[in-house]
């Protein structure tokens, strides 16, 4: 049988360009205010499909579209490219939750629609009542996102590809390092939390955090013999900090545990912990929990989570209500300086409840 010679390989390719731009509408209120029916506000321009496109925000309606009717907010994706003619698209307008999820209830689909030219636009008059975004979980602290996910097919191209018959999988060290965890083969450290015990790899703690470094090689090494006490920790939560120290990753985690997983990664100087931590609480701020995030951010040096508080108490119900919690009065105690630094944000807004808490402190 004779050999088979040199083979090459090329695809033709139908393709379609799809990307998803997300827009945040920071002080709603305001643009109510000052955006009568009929005006706009423009995104930033965002390519999809080898094309400009960006997003129209009515927020009092688009009065001149047919069948635009009064208390809805519109949204229109725009054409920007100079010389685009005819481009096909076709797109969605989604509400997003604090989670980044589009809402199912407040989601608007088109079918293709045909731009013909830069300036082109297309979208829906009627998007959602104002009343239903103010009575909804989706606007907080006065601000909420619109995504908007564009899809543009192109041109029927063909590409040179590899033939490579190999194909290699990608890393699995964390499932490995789970594994040895679980096991708990070669473990070398033993931990006492609260009643229960924790086995571990010293060589694997020191290599991902330089606390259980100092701790397990330094001055203390001779004292790691017998089980080292960890004390003002839960044992749920260090079982969840040693599955992140070997596998770089959480189980589904509330934002009580993720509270607690904060401040165990700030203790044991586990950064990128600390920022996923730090992420799922400024994702999940209501009024029940915000003076106990504001309190943890002052304490853990968490900027981002500061900000999120502080623009989540830039809404006078939310502010309200944060006062009237048990939280705030452990704040009040804790952290006096950060509520002088909110008072100073708040200046500027003439409520009698920014009087009360001045009063308060």
């Amino acid at each position: 049988m004779a050999e088979r010679g040199i083979v090459t390989t090329s695809a033709l390719v139908a393709g379609e360009d799809r990307r998803t731009h997300v827009i945040k509408i920071d002080g709603y209120s305001r643009f109510k205010e000052l955006l009568r029916t009929g005006k706009y506000t423009t995104s930033v321009p965002f390519s999809v499909g080898g094309h400009n496109w960006a997003m129209k925000y009515f927020p009092n309606g688009s009065k001149a579209a047919a069948g635009y009717i009064p208390g809805h907010i519109s949204v229109y994706l725009v054409l920007d490219s100079d010389d685009a003619k005819d481009v096909k698209a076709q797109f969605s307008f989604n509400i997003v939750d604090k989670d980044g999820v589009p809402v199912p209830s407040y989601s608007r689909t088109t079918t293709e629609h045909i731009f013909p030219r830069k300036g082109s636009d297309w979208g829906f008059s009627n998007f959602i009542k104002h009343e239903d975004l103010e009575g909804s979980a989706h606007l907080r602290g006065d601000s909420f996102r619109i995504m908007c996910d564009v899809t543009v097919g192109m041109k029927i191209r063909c590409e040179e590809t590899k033939c490579n018959p190999l194909e290699v999988p990608a890393s699995n060290l964390h499932q490995h390092l789970g594994d040895l965890l679980k096991g708990m083969d070669g473990a070398d450290v033993t931990f006492q939390v609260g009643g229960h015990k924790f086995t571990a790899h010293r060589y694997v703690l020191a290599a991902r955090s330089s606390v259980f470094k100092a701790e397990l090689f330094g001055a203390m090494k001779e004292k790691t013999d017998s089980p080292i006490q960890i004390d003002n920790m839960e044992s749920d939560v260090f079982e969840s900090l040693l599955l992140f120290i070997y596998t770089d990753s959480l189980p589904v985690t509330d934002t009580v545990m993720a509270g607690h997983l904060l401040v165990a990664a700030d203790r044991y100087n586990i950064e990128r912990l600390k920022l996923i931590c730090e992420d799922k609480l400024c994702n999940h701020i209501g009024s029940d929990m915000v003076a106990t995030s504001l309190a943890l951010a002052e304490q853990h040096s968490c900027h981002g989570l500061k900000e999120a508080c502080f623009e989540f108490l830039a809404s006078p119900p939310n502010l309200e209500a944060m006062v009237a919690s048990d939280g705030y009065q452990h704040l009040k105690r804790s952290c006096p300086t950060i509520i002088t630094e909110l008072l100073a944000r708040l200046l500027r807004v003439e409520l009698q409840v920014v009087k009360d808490i001045g009063m308060d402190i």
